[in-house]
């Protein structure tokens, strides 16, 4: 049975509308995903505003109210029937996100078991035929096949399989 390893913040999990949102409630402004289209919201927002995204991130409820990528739940599940797959995620980045992102897991993909959950940086250590992510820095070590999932910030990559939602997911993978 062939393996998907696949990421959670902004291909599982809405991370980046949180962030936005928690932004744009804090300094009353209204920066938009179109505002990113090829940056990170780290490049739009002025430096003396970072340790102010650093937080939102660090924060004890980031991770925890995520809202979930449409159709991600059903396609999972689905893909499940047919390949062996794993939730990689680069926690190591935000080590304050590790129990956020275990509640999170297990309260909307209930089915995904905790040994199939892996916390790592560097994504270039696992071992699968396919590992979908929005960030191509962990594409690039990866030795499988990357499959890079559509966020603003990824918008000018190519080198890749792209997919753009969770119905392109679907249709690669399962038709």
């Amino acid at each position: 049975m062939k393996r998907v390893c696949i990421d959670m913040d902004e291909v599982m999990a809405d991370a980046l509308g949180e962030h936005l949102l928690r932004y744009n409630r804090y300094y009353g402004e209204q920066i938009t995903l179109d505002d990113l289209h090829g940056k990170w919201l780290w490049d739009v927002v002025s430096t003396d505003r970072h340790a102010v995204l650093e937080a939102h991130l660090r924060s004890e409820d980031f991770f925890d109210v995520l809202q979930v990528m449409p159709e991600s739940q059903r396609v999972i599940r689905r893909l499940q029937m047919n390949y062996e797959v794993f939730i990689a995620t680069a926690a190591m980045e935000i080590p304050t996100s590790f129990e956020q992102k275990y509640r999170w897991l297990e309260r909307h993909f209930p089915f995904i078991p905790a040994s199939h959950i892996v916390y790592c940086g560097d994504k270039g250590i696992l071992r699968a035929d396919y590992l979908i992510d929005d960030n191509p820095r962990q594409l690039r070590r990866f030795s499988g096949e990357g499959i890079l999932y559509s966020s603003p910030h990824n918008a000018g990559v190519t080198g890749y399989k792209r997919v753009n939602d969770w119905l392109e997911v679907e249709k690669l993978f399962l038709s």
